[in-house]
């Protein structure tokens, strides 16, 4: 979407909150703080430390001012949530997204406060940054950094003319970035967090196609010590939801690798998770989409047409190997997001030049480099999925 010039005057500048962060933050506080009411967002900066990071509170006055009162033409988007809306902050002359929960939707007071403290406590480059927030009375809105590109469903599925379609490089980079944004959710914080609602809609765009993952609404910490899983009420979108989850709601990290596999068979094919206006056998992606796995022959079938036939053979064939594994019915036979950063990150370096022919051989090499010691004990192949490395 364009850039609209939505600003407006307030009398009253925007006030800074301190939120103790801890280099990794860690599980008591958090989940402490997550049974909190909406006013327990100020009290979360009195515990002590050193480390603050500032978040910074808005009045409503301030969010109507910044949007010239939510017109129209500010709007970005909504969903289930409710609205968001793009603004420039008078404080700052920042552009901002700025999210209006819905007060009778379906994302309620529990999740407004999921969302700030989430985001208040985990930074990655591949994370959306939280700019504040605003509280007032029964109002929740949550203030963003602009993403202007949107998110990756508009540049996928809701194309316009004036869209540039995705070329295979850029499809491979905001897959791998993806991925890195997921990786530092369950391997660099601590205890680990399941993201639960990673689809296509979530994945935002900046500059040069940056994609970070957005709304933190549904996250869980994840599970720690001897538990193996986090029992929930199952929550996130149909098509994404993997179907140990959907079925016992019990929730790991490798459920996260199930949705991202659906999202990366949603970059590789140009298809919708669910698309109900397709027949019966080509609703369900994952569905249509496996026994293709089985037959190299069939891999242009599953290539989104709007590539138009410029991509790798060799590329896509290791990209499609690397879906197939992530969306494995059985948790256990998935990979380690650690390692689908490893594939794709590889995948993401070998740009494709359409206009140089290269003969591919019709052996196949495994989709990732040889793993550096001292790294994960387990590895992606193509080939053979995940296994154990040999003892060194």
């Amino acid at each position: 979407m364009g850039w609209i010039p939505c600003s407006g005057k307030s009398n009253t500048k925007a006030k800074t909150k301190k939120i103790k962060h801890n280099p990794v933050y860690q599980s008591k506080p958090t989940s402490e703080k997550l049974k909190a009411n909406s006013s327990s967002i100020a009290e979360a900066s009195k515990s002590g430390g050193s480390d603050y990071i500032a978040a910074q509170t808005f009045t409503f006055r301030e969010l109507a001012d910044a949007t010239r009162n939510f017109r129209t033409e500010c709007l970005l988007g909504e969903g289930g949530f409710g609205r968001v809306y793009k603004g420039r902050l008078e404080s700052t002359n920042q552009v901002v997204a700025i999210k209006q929960l819905d007060r009778s939707g379906l994302q309620g007071n529990r999740e407004f406060l999921v969302e700030v403290l989430m985001l208040s406590l985990l930074h990655h480059p591949n994370l959306v940054n939280l700019t504040g927030y605003c509280a007032d009375g029964d109002q929740r809105l949550l203030v963003y950094e602009y993403m202007p590109l949107g998110s990756l469903e508009d540049h996928l599925h809701d194309i316009s003319p004036v869209k540039k379609r995705l070329d295979w490089n850029t499809r491979m980079k905001i897959a791998a970035g993806a991925a890195r944004g997921l990786e530092y959710l369950h391997d660099k914080a601590s205890p680990p967090v399941i993201y639960r609602d990673l689809k296509c809609s979530n994945i935002l765009l900046g500059e040069g196609y940056f994609p970070k993952l957005s709304d933190f609404g549904l996250a869980k910490l994840g599970p720690v010590g001897d538990n193996t899983h986090v029992s929930t009420r199952v929550m996130g979108t149909y098509g994404y939801c993997a179907p140990e989850y959907a079925m016992t709601g019990q929730l790991t990290l490798k459920s996260d690798v199930y949705s991202f596999g659906v999202v990366l068979l949603e970059i590789l094919t140009g298809r919708r998770a669910i698309d109900n206006s397709k027949t019966a056998a080509e609703q369900n992606l994952v569905a249509w989409a496996k026994p293709l796995f089985k037959d190299r022959r069939t891999f242009s079938q599953i290539a989104d047409p709007m590539l138009q036939g410029q991509y790798p053979s060799r590329g896509l064939y290791q990209a499609l190997a690397v879906a197939a594994m992530c969306v494995q019915e059985q948790p256990n036979m998935r990979p380690l997001i650690a390692d689908v950063v490893t594939a794709l990150t590889y995948l993401a370096s070998q740009k494709y030049e359409p206009d140089i022919q290269l003969t591919q051989k019709s052996c196949l090499a495994p989709c990732t480099p040889p793993r550096p010691k001292g790294g994960d004990d387990r590895k992606l192949s193509c080939n053979s999925g995940v296994e154990k490395e040999r003892a060194r």
